[in-house]
């Protein structure tokens, strides 16, 4: 599978990867392995490529229902699948915590004993939130309760791995997404870059690694905002909403051996 494994100093019993678009059975525009059942790709070429992934990870991905909110769930074994969430959390092993994008930016957490993983699925919607509470706050707090249910968590020493999104040199969007974040964070504004007629091209994953930095997470790694990362800009690697309209979705995991 062409996939990427986080490079990032976790204990061993912590497995993670993220999806490309490459080595499934999807035909068309969901060429090929396309996990996502809302796309109108065909359900059975779906469930042979979610069955791949299952296999090769030698785990059970829990895949959510992505609705761009804020909710955070803590997976166990009973945990219904397709629950409404943008993130999830557990302790539990061989359950994959899983999110989605082509575009979006998939943001994978664990600490360094390897206890407790998360995942989370983080749009600018989600991850402005309202009220300067957003998927990543809620993730962290849901985090925090699972690993330390009394007391105040010592965030230093999580670790989290970004995903690949559409890049800084990709990412258009109006003056509205920019005040979201702005008006929370003043120093987001260096997350944006002007253009022309109110536009801007925005960071994702600058405004993920401030938003992380202020909930007391330093050590992050994987997507820096080079081109490399970019889902627009790789078709051949990479599924994007924003490049293709109608497309498929990748999956990013973390989960406890």
């Amino acid at each position: 599978m062409d996939w990427l494994i986080p490079d990032w100093p976790v204990p061993s019993q912590v497995r993670a990867m993220c999806t490309t678009r490459v080595g499934g059975v999807s035909q068309g525009p969901f060429d090929s392995l396309n996990l996502g059942e809302h796309v109108g790709d065909r359900q059975a070429a779906v469930a042979a490529n979610r069955i791949l992934l299952q296999e090769a990870i030698d785990a059970r991905p829990h895949f959510l229902t992505q609705v761009h909110g804020t909710h955070c769930v803590t997976l166990t074994d009973a945990t219904a699948m397709g629950v409404e969430a943008d993130g999830c959390v557990t302790s539990e092993p061989r359950l994959a915590c899983s999110v989605m994008a082509a575009d979006c930016l998939p943001v994978l957490l664990a600490d360094e004993r390897g206890a407790v993983v998360a995942a989370a699925h983080a749009g600018w919607r989600g991850l402005s939130g309202q009220g300067g509470v957003g998927i990543l706050e809620s993730v962290l707090a849901s985090f925090d309760q699972v690993r330390c249910p009394v007391g105040l968590a010592d965030r230093s020493d999580i670790l989290v791995w970004l995903g690949p999104c559409i890049g800084p040199q990709a990412f258009e969007v109006g003056a509205d997404v920019r005040n979201a974040f702005v008006t929370q964070t003043p120093a987001a504004a260096a997350m944006f870059l002007a253009k022309t007629g109110d536009k801007w091209l925005a960071d994702l994953q600058g405004l993920a690694r401030l938003r992380l930095r202020g909930l007391g997470v330093k050590r992050i790694y994987g997507n820096d905002g080079t081109g490399s990362w970019c889902t627009v800009s790789h078709p051949e690697q990479y599924f994007s909403y924003r490049r293709d309209g109608v497309c498929g979705r990748m999956a990013a995991c973390v989960w406890l051996a």
